[in-house]
């Protein structure tokens, strides 16, 4: 399968519509949405909430994408190092290219961990799980004075985050807090040596620690370059990995859901639905933030060198008619609303999606997923 690499010197993008996030003024953080604005000591940060370390749980890129560029000061996301729904549920554990990739935006992480949880009785269930989590909310307010007085990058913070005294005191406490709360609820986790087994492998050194991750986040690559996801409507081209290293030397992989080679190379972001006339917001949401890094890769190499590129977020669906790009007329626009009876707020959201494509240079594609290949 072909491979492609890329090189980020800075990160530039224009959002072309800000969402207004609720001001959480309260320090109880399990309360907070999931994106907020929130008022420290006189400072202001943006803040999202991750439910789980991985990535494909509750949209936590859509979630991000909306604190960036909102409410000023610092960008924070909240990430538990493991979420452990119990034996009858998953077991998640943080990985290293998130946090690089958040570096890459200039995020601060605040690693932590849940102490709190409620049995998951509701019938249907499988026995042994845990529902409603609650993160340690002194901890994460804790880190949050910290940073109020940092004033270093991201990466740097990010970075001492995975420090070894941080990384054991983190996942014992939450080793610590799944006891508590098996033993509160009567509900069996899964084997703490599980944990232990992860704790002694990050903890060798940071360096091991990427490794693991890097080659976990390689192989979940490999697997997802060969799946084809419910959500994607690929088209004629080729699904391939691709290896970003940014302007600090990072490495993070990534997998391009649909390359279509003409007279360059076109990296599609795929969202399809088969229900609506557009995908969710938050799915096309999550798709913007590859665009963020896509459309800031000064270049782009195969095998054989540079190759010309240009970066599509491409949205699908069944029931759409006809297609419509970043450089369509506004008569072409009007008649392909027309043609499938969009309401005033996906016409608005098709408006504001090309205007971000021409202010940051990617392509926006909406079309009936059949089409594909007639970029």
């Amino acid at each position: 399968m072909a491979q492609l690499s890329g090189k980020i010197k800075s990160i530039n993008y224009k959002k072309a519509s800000v969402q207004n996030l609720s001001l959480c003024e309260n320090l109880d953080v399990n309360i907070w949405g999931p994106r907020c604005c929130v008022n420290y000591e006189n400072c202001t940060y943006a803040v999202s909430k991750w439910v789980s370390p991985k990535r494909t749980r509750s949209y936590p890129y859509s979630r991000v994408y909306d604190t960036l560029s909102t409410c000023g000061g610092k960008v924070i996301t909240i990430i538990p190092i493991i979420k452990d729904e119990g034996l009858g549920g998953d077991m998640d554990y943080l990985q290293w290219d998130t946090i690089s990739l958040m570096s890459l935006l200039n995020v601060y992480v605040i690693i932590a961990y849940y102490n709190e949880a409620d049995k998951n009785d509701r019938k249907g269930r499988k026995p042994n799980k845990i529902t409603n989590q609650r993160l340690d909310s002194n901890y994460v307010i804790s880190k949050i004075n910290e940073l109020n007085f940092y004033h270093s990058s991201a990466l740097h913070w990010n970075l001492k985050q995975l420090e070894r005294e941080n990384l054991e005191f983190l996942l014992n406490k939450a080793i610590d807090g799944y006891k508590n709360i098996s033993n509160k609820l009567a509900v069996e986790m899964h084997d703490v040596s599980n944990i232990q087994k992860f704790k002694n492998k990050i903890l060798e050194e940071r360096n091991s620690f990427m490794k693991l991750s890097r080659n976990k986040a390689k192989q979940a690559q490999n697997r997802e370059s060969l799946t084809i996801q419910p959500k994607e409507a690929l088209s004629s081209g080729e699904k391939m990995t691709i290896e970003i290293e940014n302007y600090l030397g990072g490495n993070y992989y990534l997998t391009v859901d649909d390359v279509i080679i003409k007279d360059k190379y076109y990296l599609m972001e795929s969202k399809h639905t088969n229900s609506g006339l557009l995908p969710a917001l938050d799915d096309i949401k999550d798709g913007l933030l590859k665009m963020f890094i896509f459309s800031n890769i000064d270049e782009l190499k195969t095998k054989e060198g540079s190759v010309n590129f240009k970066p599509v977020l491409r949205l699908t669906s069944e029931k759409l008619q006809g297609k419509i790009e970043e450089n369509s007329s506004e008569k072409s626009l009007s008649s392909f609303f027309i043609c499938n009876n969009f309401n005033e707020s996906q016409k608005t959201l098709i408006k504001t999606l090309i205007k971000e494509a021409n202010m940051n240079n990617f392509g926006i594609l909406v079309e009936k997923s059949s089409i594909g290949k007639n970029l």
